[in-house]
């Protein structure tokens, strides 16, 4: 008897279809680099002009366990935009302008709607971010992903010009660290998350005082994106280096851009931190040192600034809606220092 490659689980037709539904999302992020149109074996975009010297920063990553919350939830619509900024929001990092990105979807079993609701969120962070998305993959791998499961992932390039790369090299003592309020967890930590929340829909669906909020929805809130406002900031300030606080929290991230011989004092009291960071860090019972080497505890964002500069910086990214305050400052030595 014969077996068709439907019969051993992939559905290429459901493949068509997805590839069908998410067209109409695709192209809204094409900007003016984009060559071609989606369905070729690769995706084409010019390098961008104005650079002497044009230099490409690429950057990779996934949204990790957050994505047991969107399946038990059933919404999908918001995953994409964390895949799009865990990577995007790392390049900027460099002073790069993202360019592309590729995204990657897989599954045990592929379910069209799904997979255009998870790209309508991958749009969203493109457009956000000024990003194209001009290809990527979707893969139906039966037996391997349980269930509804599935995994998202992502790639983005972007480009810097080589004199204007942020890369820490000039920062010294006594500069100053401005940190960017996050929008919440972003999509770090939930392996702790999930441990310390639970995964009972119902229960994650109701409201809690404490919180202030449906836990779901505090859960579910997608990774901001900084790429416009840290991309004006550096038109208008010189910007030593910049920490992007996902995995390993302030303790791990922020000394990445440090030159030897350079650490930093954090003063934890220079704002609140977010109700789901200090009810988690009560429910889990670590020390302070642990909880800022584990979440980005209410700031996504860390930009390092010459004293001088930092009413100005400040001033800046005000004006493109964030909300930041001075976290702390550097000094002679290594690594992170709490107070």
């Amino acid at each position: 008897m014969a077996i068709s490659y439907k019969d051993s689980g992939v559905d290429v037709e459901r493949g068509y279809e997805a590839v069908r539904l998410m067209k109409e999302h695709v192209k809204s992020t094409y900007t003016d680099g984009v060559l071609g149109d989606i369905g070729s074996f690769g995706g084409f975009f010019r390098m961008p002009s104005g650079m002497k010297e044009p230099v490409l920063v690429a950057g990779t990553d996934g949204v990790g366990t957050k994505l047991k919350y969107a399946i038990i939830s059933g919404k999908y619509d918001t995953i994409g935009i964390d895949a799009v900024a865990m990577c995007v929001n790392d390049i900027v990092c460099q002073g790069a302008k993202p360019l592309f990105f590729l995204d990657y979807f897989a599954s045990g079993s592929l379910d069209p709607r799904k997979v255009a609701d998870v790209v309508a969120g991958v749009a969203e962070g493109c457009r956000q971010s000024g990003a194209a998305l001009i290809g990527g993959e979707t893969a139906e791998m039966p037996g391997f992903y349980p269930g509804g499961d599935f995994d998202v992932a992502g790639f983005a390039v972007g480009a810097v010009d080589r004199k204007k790369i942020v890369n820490g090299c000039k920062i010294k003592p006594g500069d100053v660290l401005i940190g960017i309020k996050s929008s919440g967890i972003h999509s770090n930590g939930y392996s702790l998350v999930r441990k310390l929340w639970g995964e009972d829909i119902e229960a994650l669906s109701r409201y809690d005082g404490e919180l202030g909020a449906k836990p779901i929805d505090v859960l579910l809130t997608p990774t901001k994106i900084y790429v416009r406002s840290i991309l004006a900031l550096l038109e208008k300030v010189k910007v030593k280096g910049i920490a992007h606080i996902t995995g390993g929290g302030f303790i791990e991230n922020i000394p990445r851009i440090f030159p030897e011989g350079v650490g930093c004092r954090i003063d934890t009291s220079s704002y609140e931190v977010p109700a789901v960071f200090r009810i988690m860090v009560k429910r889990a019972g670590i020390t302070p040192q642990q909880a800022y080497n584990t979440f980005n505890m209410g700031i996504g964002m860390v930009v390092c600034v010459a004293k001088k500069d930092v009413e100005a910086a400040i001033a800046q990214l005000e004006s493109t809606g964030e909300s930041c305050v001075v976290i702390g400052k550097t000094i002679k030595g290594s690594g992170v220092k709490l107070k």
